[in-house]
């Protein structure tokens, strides 16, 4: 089977090959033969009903620094390829959500993967709390009274951004900090939405699990722990891989959510699980399938074509 394949995603010249998933699945595609072709999220113009693009061919190599090459530059109806990859990285912003109305137009009759709709309707840190008895004690909201309450009862606890992503603005306040205020003034100033807050699991020592399921099955996992004197596990920041299985609770979560997961459309799931709870589910890009098979795991990439050729 030979595909049409759109890929929306972020500057190709930016990534880092070695850890990107989405440049894992470009070489998993090119190598079944699929036609590539790349455009920015800004490249997009619907009109009179149809989803044009402006981008260029493309073909990669595994190779630092000499990754791709773009070709024949021009404008593409998207209503007439088989996928479209949505790719971009978060912020899960006004931008990003308008993408996903975009693609809404010609989704399903070209596959966008994951699901335009069910993106949108799926934010990462609000979706997770159709699950409360698989996550840590959570609370979303700018009530200030709120927030002390929340940390007078749990004494350590997390604040992050709703929408933020890589770890950006994640913030550790444990028992006797007296950075509350100051703190909750900042993210009153720099964002409009209300802000999470978890209480702190110790358990993030010994490493934050992102698990990968495909089609709402479990298919590997790596583990990110944090470098010293960092409460944050993510590998923008100094977190590192190691390899890992499944836990039984950790398979308990992957069956708990996979079919809701898989009745949405959403192919390509990472979600973040640290000691037994379940804290985040990823849907807009995930990451970690690089890193999955680095480490003698399965071939996520295949797997992920296996999945979106069956619906085509």
């Amino acid at each position: 089977m030979t595909l049409k394949v759109a890929i929306q995603m972020d500057p190709i010249e930016q990534i880092g090959i070695r850890g990107d998933s989405s440049f894992a699945m470009l070489l998993e595609a090119q190598r079944r033969g699929h036609e590539i072709f790349y455009y920015l999220p800004q490249h997009l113009s619907l009109r009179d009903g149809r989803l044009y693009a402006r981008g260029w061919s493309l073909s990669v190599r595994d190779e630092e620094g000499n990754h791709f090459t773009k070709t024949d530059p021009r404008i593409e109806d998207l209503g007439a390829w088989d996928v479209v990859l949505l790719r971009q990285d978060p912020p899960f912003d006004m931008a990003y959500i308008t993408t996903t109305h975009l693609l809404e137009v010609i989704h399903p009759k070209t596959l966008v993967v994951n699901d335009p709709v069910e993106v949108r309707n799926a934010p990462e840190k609000i979706f997770v709390t159709r699950f409360p008895d698989l996550m840590p004690e959570t609370l979303i909201t700018r009530d200030r009274d709120a927030i002390r309450a929340f940390k007078d009862q749990f004494g350590d606890i997390i604040l992050k951004p709703l929408y933020g992503n890589g770890g950006a603005g994640v913030f550790r306040l444990s028992h006797g900090d007296e950075n509350l205020a100051s703190l909750l003034e900042l993210f009153e100033q720099s964002f409009r939405e209300p802000f999470i807050v978890q209480r702190y699991l110790p358990e993030v020592r010994k490493g934050d699990k992102r698990i990968i399921l495909v089609d709402g099955k479990a298919v590997g996992a790596i583990n990110r722990v944090p470098a010293q004197g960092e409460a944050r596990s993510n590998m923008h920041v100094g977190g590192r891989a190691e390899p890992t299985e499944l836990t039984r609770r950790e398979q308990e979560i992957c069956e708990a959510i996979g079919p809701e997961l898989k009745a949405r459309g959403l192919i390509f799931v990472g979600i973040d699980v640290i000691g037994d709870w379940l804290t985040e589910i990823n849907v807009t890009s995930p990451t970690g399938i690089r890193e999955v098979k680095r480490f003698g795991g399965a071939d996520i990439a295949a797997l992920l074509w296996d999945a979106i050729e069956a619906r085509r």
